[in-house]
């Protein structure tokens, strides 16, 4: 989507869809940076200790009644991982000016406010208040810890822990608990200002205003904003899988055993690794779904994800303890027969079809279309929704299978009850 996408400042990027279908005009900001260990959590401590209040508003409930005064802007903190990087910001929405009373315009106050957020926050003495850095440091060491709560997923993130543990995709977006209890008011607001000066800073906006007004009142409203040396990450660099699949086995008190399994794919061919995921593990009516889990009933849940960005495929599922090693070595079996081709052509089609509406469906949302792009944005890829399909539409069999026989096993995570394996 290179076309819709400009350098409006020193490494600040306005991507632009103009649309009239909505009622509201969507505004995003997102500060890009490098995937790291030691800085995760103190980014996705950022965002919100930022929405708790600027100079103009310094709380809550002043911030809240200037965007009711928009006639209920709306404004929600992200915190995104796109590979191997790391997005934080915010993502604002605001009537647009043809539904606002007497056409008032919106566009410039909204994007003023959120410029605010990133370039005047409310401090003292040269620092956060500390009151809404502890605050929320709860909030985000509570949602770190209670990824443990959700097995399915405290499964999902410890298959990637140990498969890229000397890479930074293993590391979460919410960072750990341990980085997060170390930050205080004082350094936090120090690493804001190193954050804002070296990270890209990508801008999005979906609505009906020109693109020069948008411009405009985006360049106002980030003025500014200090830029420095770039921390703009390499890309991802290949790994290839271990000669001998890893294997970890670990206990908890869980009555269902989730069994994740994780591979890397050594190929470039990105829209037939699309179609062989789906094939594989993608939809409901993949080769895991219909034999592992309808058919065969190993699985209470199989799906497969493919992460293009960094070149991996995984796999997660939920089993009965009893049933660890039929499930694998039948996920394994599906995977082959992807390999061998062994697969009808309305599987093939129906892949097709879910990727089709898929990206169809993404201009129905200023949402998805936001995600969308931050992560082309983020990650380096330029195909708009349109030119994506036509490659899918152009894959051949051949190519598919190709894609998958490039995929190797790297790590098998299974989380199993205490007495269980």
């Amino acid at each position: 989507m290179n076309e819709n996408r400009r350098e409006i400042m020193e490494n600040v990027y306005l991507t632009y869809l103009p649309a009239t279908k909505f009622k509201t005009g969507c505004l995003s900001a997102q500060l890009v940076t490098p995937l790291r260990r030691e800085t995760a959590a103190w980014n996705a401590l950022l965002p919100p200790v930022l929405s708790r209040g600027t100079v103009r508003y310094p709380d809550m409930e002043s911030l809240s009644a200037a965007m009711d005064r928009l006639y209920g802007m709306n404004l929600s903190t992200t915190i995104r991982k796109r590979g191997e990087r790391q997005c934080v910001g915010f993502v604002t929405t605001v009537i647009d000016d043809r539904y606002a009373p007497g056409g008032e315009p919106l566009l410039e106050p909204a994007a003023q406010l959120l410029g605010e957020l990133f370039l005047d926050p409310v401090t003292r003495g040269g620092r956060f208040l500390p009151e809404y850095v502890e605050s929320e440091k709860t909030n985000l060491i509570d949602s770190i810890r209670s990824i443990r709560n959700d097995k399915r997923d405290w499964a999902d993130r410890r298959l990637l822990e140990e498969m890229c543990a000397a890479e930074p995709y293993g590391v979460s977006r919410w960072g750990d608990e341990q980085s997060a209890a170390k930050i205080n008011n004082q350094k936090l607001y120090q690493y804001s200002q190193r954050l804002l000066a070296e990270s890209r800073l990508e801008l999005f906006y979906c609505g009906s205003a020109p693109i020069s007004r948008v411009e405009d009142a985006l360049l106002e409203a980030f003025a500014a904003l200090p830029r420095g040396a770039g921390l703009d990450p390499e890309p991802p660099r290949a790994v290839a899988a271990p000669a001998e699949p890893r294997i970890i086995h670990e206990a908890m008190d869980v009555t269902q055993g989730k069994l994740s399994m994780g591979f890397r794919c050594a190929t470039d061919d990105v829209p037939a690794m699309i179609l062989a995921n789906l094939l594989f593990g993608g939809t409901s009516n993949s080769k895991l779904f219909m034999n592992v889990r309808e058919k065969l009933s190993l699985c209470y849940y199989a799906s497969s994800t493919y992460v293009r960005s960094k070149g991996i495929l995984t796999v997660s599922s939920g089993i009965e303890a009893a049933d660890y090693q039929r499930a694998l070595d039948e996920i394994l079996h599906q995977l082959q027969e992807i390999r061998d081709g062994h697969w009808e052509p309305w599987e093939l089609e129906g892949a097709r079809s879910t990727m089709r509406s898929a990206l169809t469906s993404l201009s129905d949302s200023q949402g998805a279309l936001e995600n969308y792009c931050l992560g082309q944005a983020a990650t380096g890829q330029s195909e708009d929704p349109e030119t994506m399909q036509r490659l899918l539409d152009q894959v051949t069999p051949e190519r598919i299978r190709a894609a998958a026989g490039s995929v190797t096993l790297d790590t098998v995570y299974f989380l199993h009850g205490k007495e269980g394996a």
